[in-house]
């Protein structure tokens, strides 16, 4: 290699002509085309020739000249047929190197000029060979195809990224908060689809890295307000539930199980009269049986009823035998398992079930005949506390017929003065003490109910758990689901049964408890386990536990519903294997149903938040870190954070007040201050 030869190199994916002004040590000064002056090693050359050019009548001349011979061989290159090449050769399957590939494309007389344009025409065009030290060697028919296929989508994605991201840079300078556009044109429908994969599901989205150069094109960075954009577009509501497609939580059933569900509910067995004529249940239809529930509820699964027979209560819990509706492993069944749970927010309700079964045949609905589990229990009322003596209890396959459906607040206005209400809570708090005296662990903590009216306005009310009616439900609940998991225990029948290790620390003192101690014994308490396998429940101070009671709207419970069945002659038992792959398959979707509850109760609470900028609050400060605290405002049990500044010293238990600074519900944000 000497001053003055011509050569070309490759940068930043172009071939550039240049000529050699100086040699040292295989390392090469160029002066290119463009009159720049590089220092690269000779491997760098993408080809050499002996091509040269007169160094001696100065560098303007020297440009000028690689300058012409560059302009003559891209000219070359329009002569060169790369895929007709590859038709004849193909078939070798040989290496060919360039003087004899410059031959095939130049015939007459080639030369340095000619070979170089052969080497840029191959080099520009990847796809039917393999270029190697001046060699070429033709790929296979499939090699070729998927090549095509690359190239297709490579300029797919090219395209995507300059014309998408032009579009969406034309409607971010739109000034109308929402912008019209043709829901027909696949274009734009596969720009928004990739901003809306973007956004949801970030560097795990398939998209992610055309979609992040989209956006650079529109001037959109992964960190501005992608969600007020699709909301521009209508893609999204101003308040939508993102996790419901982050999550992909099936909010309508297909058409599969609608049509089932239809058909169970038109099926004449499954009619009042049929249910009537049968004759392997109790008739408990003369029970003036009860349900308790919020007051928007619509799926009424559980009811209770009591009887004062003078020297015994006869207490009475019946739950609606969907397992009498739902066979194992059909259709309803699997959508069923595959949703784990019904979803309750402050703005919606995902159900488990279609709502023709969850709130009309498989509903505990007032004064319709319905099947149902009940459990029977047998209480003495000169006991002190009532079960001194233990429990005398049966659980059988029932008819039950609703007679009053209640609500919490109806309830606790009769607390005083409805017998059978006053008996209820007197077992419901002997039952507590029950429990207490084995150890369990009261937690009494406000409840704060947030939910959407007609009008969409927020209503924020906190509930008493302690109230005569909330203390019924829960207590009679945690009874009914103890005896049942006795009576599967006692007959060796696999299920779902909870149990939970000691807590690491008790701190509760029962009623006497301060706020902060029940918040501090919550988070000393222990997982609870899922098993096949009773086990004690620390918690509740139970020697076993499952929950059983809520068959419409868990999961969970319907498994163990079918189990009680089993032992009633009513349907064949589920195998330990087979409950413990569902105990395995429901975790995950249960552990995103109780994020999407959570995070979207959060969500409109700041919601609410947000128009009390200023607003002074109680807080209690939990723990302290380096440069923060975290703080309980207590009106709302809403946690944050509290920055330190200027020597500030909390301690875990005080009690601050604080103004709110910022809120943005959307973006999970609550900043407060220090009055």
């Amino acid at each position: 290699m000497e001053a003055g030869n011509v050569v070309e190199y490759i940068d930043a994916q172009k071939i550039v002509c240049a000529v050699v002004i100086e040699v040292k040590k295989q390392r090469l000064r160029l002066l290119t085309e463009t009159d720049r002056e590089v220092n690269l090693s000779e491997k760098r050359l993408v080809y050499k020739g002996n091509r040269r050019t007169d160094l001696s009548k100065g560098r303007t001349h020297a440009v000028n000249e690689v300058k012409k011979i560059s302009d003559y061989r891209k000219g070359l290159i329009d002569s060169v047929d790369i895929a007709e090449l590859w038709d004849v050769l193909n078939s070798e399957q040989e290496w060919i190197d360039l003087e004899t590939m410059t031959e095939f494309c130049f015939p007459d007389n080639p030369d340095y000029d000619h070979q170089a344009a052969v080497v840029r025409a191959f080099f520009y065009n990847r796809r039917y060979f393999r270029f190697n030290q001046n060699s070429f060697f033709p790929y296979s028919q499939e090699q070729v195809d998927l090549k095509i296929k690359q190239d297709l989508e490579a300029a797919r994605i090219n395209r995507i990224i300059e014309e998408g991201g032009g579009w969406l840079q034309a409607v971010l300078k739109e000034k109308n908060r929402s912008v019209q556009w043709d829901k027909n044109d696949a274009n734009k429908q596969e720009y928004i689809n990739i901003l809306k994969s973007v956004y949801l599901y970030e560097k795990e989205s398939k998209h992610y890295q055309h979609g992040k150069k989209m956006l650079s094109r529109a001037g959109i960075g992964l960190n501005d307000d992608i969600f007020a954009l699709l909301v521009k577009l209508g893609i999204f509501k101003e308040n939508e539930n993102i996790n419901l497609y982050r999550f992909d939580i099936p909010i309508q059933f297909n058409t599969q199980v609608r049509r089932q569900a239809k058909q169970v509910s038109e099926n004449p067995a499954n009619s009042s009269q049929a249910l009537s004529a049968g004759t392997n249940r109790r008739d408990l239809t003369m029970l003036a049986s009860m349900t308790i529930d919020g007051q928007s509820t619509l799926d009424f699964d559980d009811a209770i009823s009591i009887e004062d027979n003078g020297d015994y209560y006869r207490l009475g819990v019946h739950i609606v035998d969907v397992g009498h509706f739902i066979k194992n492993d059909d259709a309803l069944d699997k959508a069923a398992l595959t949703r784990a749970s019904s979803i309750y927010m402050p703005d919606q309700k995902i159900s488990m079930l279609p709502a023709g079964l969850s709130e009309e045949l498989c509903s505990l609905k007032e004064g319709v005949l319905r099947p149902a589990i009940s459990t029977m229990i047998k209480i003495s009322p000169l006991a002190d506390p009532l079960f001194r003596n233990g429990l005398d209890y049966e659980i059988v396959p029932s008819l039950i017929r609703v007679k009053h459906q209640l609500t919490y607040h109806d309830v606790n206005l009769m607390a005083d003065s409805n017998k059978d209400i006053i008996i209820l809570h007197k077992i419901a708090r002997h039952f507590r003490d029950f429990r207490m005296a084995q150890q369990a662990i009261q937690i009494a903590l406000p409840e704060v109910n947030i939910w959407l009216d007609e009008d969409e306005e927020i209503i924020i009310n906190r509930i008493n758990r302690e109230s005569p009616a909330r203390m019924i439900v829960s207590e009679i609940m945690i009874m009914a689901n103890w005896l049942m998991a006795r009576n599967l225990a006692s007959n060796k029948m696999p299920a779902v049964f909870r149990s939970q290790p000691e807590p690491r620390e008790r701190i509760s003192k029962g009623d006497e408890s301060t706020l902060f101690e029940n918040l501090m014994q919550r988070r000393a308490l222990s997982r609870f386990v899922l098993s096949t396998e009773p086990g004690r429940h620390a918690g509740l101070g139970l020697d076993c536990y499952v929950t059983a009671t809520s068959p419409i709207r868990k999961y969970y419970d319907l498994i163990t519903q079918r189990q009680i069945r089993a032992t009633l002659g009513l349907e064949a038992p589920g195998d330990a294997e087979k409950i413990n792959n569902r105990i395995q398959m429901l975790q995950e979707p249960m552990r995103m149903v109780a994020l999407i509850q959570r995070s979207r109760s959060r969500y409109w609470l700041l919601k609410y938040l947000e128009k009390l900028i200023g607003q002074q609050e109680k807080a209690l400060v939990l723990y302290c870190r380096r440069n923060s605290v975290r703080i309980m405002i207590i009106e709302y049990m809403l946690e944050c954070d509290l920055p330190l500044t200027g020597g500030m010293k909390l301690k875990p238990e005080d009690q601050i007040d604080v103004k709110i600074q910022h809120v943005d519900a959307h973006r999970d944000v609550l900043a407060v201050y220090l009055c």
